[in-house]
């Protein structure tokens, strides 16, 4: 069935609801859904494939005209730093999609990315034609044109969670649904308030034509990949440029966070090194001043300097102490020269501003709080029945694993997904039940191929449950690990013989931005100390019971289980006793 077949035909059955509401009809009458899904982006999509695959009653909410609207604007620069490796050597499909950042899962093999680009780091109009595709072909209920303004929550003890989630979108059409999937991204820019901000141009709408920029001096805030993206791309017709930030910058290559620079971005970095004008600044926002002169000029200047000099409070306007703006005065600091150009390029936050106070997400703390605050199971903490898909889940394994990038929640909304279907309707948990003596080879071959946990590493694990008498067992793939303790409530599925969980981390001196991670001993060739690895390497636990809720509280803020929890640990040849840690 077409998806405009599909969209034209639900916006009627919307637009007759909304008639008889104006006729006086009861809340009653709104339109109900089992599930709603917000956003027709990847996240959106993916979820919505497995609600489609399972024959469940949903609609998803796109404000725009087309799936993927974030990659009609987003990269400004078009060029996508997720990577389209087309050849691996290999045929086997779980295989290739560790290494396919782009494809969202589904059955239809036509629809692997390497069908719509040949390059390694695809044009972003490729992901905007995917995913209409994606939509398109498997017959996806979206609704386009339909902007959700308000999320409130409506009591009701016969609900599937003890409540109702109230939609309402721009034209005033309303919406009740038992389970709510915010799949909205993050796409609100961070707009930090500061004096003089109303001189900074944002990366949203900056030009992206080199030729505005020839002979100019340009000031970044921020040194992420979007900051570095728009420094590249003017690089050879600035006089030179500045980019400034509050912390050390993260290099993807020695992190292994793929969020962080990309080497594919890092033109910068090179001419600063190489004594070539441009330059790298370190310091918090809150504290700096944009001042523009009586030419129109930008200078940027610390808070406390301005309150020592009695400098104009008003920065809007042009400066009376020349002195401050004095090359001569200052000519040890790095930024006395002006600038033309002062460009904001920090990143997005999820949009709370739709939500009720009481049907909010809370939101995560510190440098998380841009995204809304989840369990392992990817459920508000403060709202049973509110999902989080996407890139707004990635509170879960923020700067850890790939949660926040399509490689890694196709996998978060499979998991959701598998989840809802044993809540709601009773479907456990996939499982495959075999003899023990196949426990060694299925092991060895998803270690080997299986893609969802060689993403999500320390997020999703696979289980593998005994039986009675441990002649079988059953193997249930990429379960979140920090909801163990409720393998059973989400899974229908007992731990009462005893679990492996196998896992797939890092080594503890892998990865950290000021470390040497080329160093001679990187590696580890025997397997009898294949535990000492720093690369990803599997990590096979062994508990005779579930672990409780307490030795997991951690689970989410490191790479490995917390050793308290620990009954065995086995990796390499051998099953290590705790006392061998």
């Amino acid at each position: 069935m077409p998806a405009s077949w599909v969209s034209s035909t639900l916006g009627t059955l919307v637009a007759g609801v909304v008639l008889a509401s104006v006729c006086g009809a009861e809340p009653s009458n709104f339109l109900h859904l089992d599930y709603c899904v917000i956003g027709a982006g990847p996240g959106g999509l993916q979820i919505a494939y497995f609600l489609q695959q399972s024959h469940r009653q949903y609609l998803v909410f796109e404000r725009s005209d087309v799936s993927g609207s974030f990659f009609v604007r987003y990269p400004r620069h078009r060029k996508l730093i997720s990577i389209n490796k087309r050849y691996t050597g290999k045929q086997n499909k779980e295989f290739n999609l560790r290494h396919d950042w782009n494809s969202l899962l589904g059955h239809d093999d036509n629809l692997l990315y390497k069908h719509y680009s040949k390059d390694f780091f695809p044009h972003a109009d490729t992901m905007v034609h995917y995913l209409n595709d994606f939509t398109r072909i498997f017959a996806l209920k979206v609704q386009y044109n339909t902007e959700i303004k308000r999320i409130e929550v409506e009591r009701d003890s016969e609900a599937w969670n003890g409540h109702h989630f109230f939609l309402t979108d721009q034209n005033h059409h309303h919406y009740r649904c038992s389970v709510l999937l915010v799949a909205t991204g993050v796409w609100v820019p961070n707009v930090p308030d500061f004096p003089g901000s109303q001189h900074v141009e944002g990366y949203e709408n900056v030009s992206v034509d080199p030729t505005d920029f020839v002979g100019q001096s340009v000031l970044i805030l921020g040194r992420g990949n979007a900051a570095l993206e728009t420094a590249d791309n003017i690089i050879g017709v600035t006089n030179f440029i500045h980019a400034v930030s509050r912390s050390r910058l993260r290099l993807a290559w020695a992190t292994h966070y793929v969020g962080d620079i990309r080497a594919v971005n890092n033109g910068l970095l090179d001419t600063y090194q190489l004594k070539s004008l441009d330059g790298l600044l370190e310091g918090d926002l809150s504290h700096i001043v944009i001042i523009r002169d009586k030419k129109g000029k930008l200078h940027l200047r610390l808070k406390h300097h301005l309150n020592r000099s009695n400098a104009s409070q008003d920065m809007s306007m042009t400066i009376h102490d020349q002195r401050l703006l004095s090359e001569e005065g200052a000519d040890n600091f790095a930024v006395r020269l002006p600038y033309d150009r002062v460009i904001r390029c920090l990143g997005w936050t999820f949009d709370f501003s739709i939500f009720s106070n009481v049907a909010m997400p809370q939101r995560g703390r510190g440098r998380m709080d841009k995204y809304p605050l989840v369990k392992a199971t990817y459920e508000a903490v403060n709202l049973p029945g509110m999902f989080i898909i996407g890139t707004a889940s990635h509170s879960v394994d923020y700067r850890k694993a790939a949660g926040g990038f399509i490689h890694g929640f196709r996998y978060t909304a499979r998991a959701v997904h598998r989840l809802l279907e044993h809540r709601h309707h009773g479907v456990h948990w996939p499982a495959t039940a075999l003899p023990v003596s196949q426990l060694t080879n299925v092991i060895t071959k998803r270690i080997n191929e299986a893609s969802g946990i060689y993403q999500m590493f320390s997020v999703l694990a696979d289980v593998v449950l005994l039986q009675k008498n441990a002649t079988q067992f059953e193997y249930l793939e990429e379960y979140p690990i920090g909801a163990l303790p409720h393998l059973w409530q989400n899974t229908g599925k007992k731990a009462e013989n005893g679990l492996f969980v196998i896992n797939l981390e890092y080594g503890s001196n892998f990865s950290k931005p000021e470390a040497d991670v080329f160093h001679p001993s990187r590696s580890v060739g025997d397997p009898k100390h294949a535990w000492l690895s720093n690369f990803l390497h599997p990590v096979i636990y062994f508990y005779r019971h579930i672990p409780t809720e307490s030795c997991f509280k951690f689970a989410l803020t490191q790479q490995h289980l917390p050793p308290s929890c620990r009954y065995g640990y086995l990796n390499g040849q051998g099953l290590l006793g705790n006392e061998s840690l």
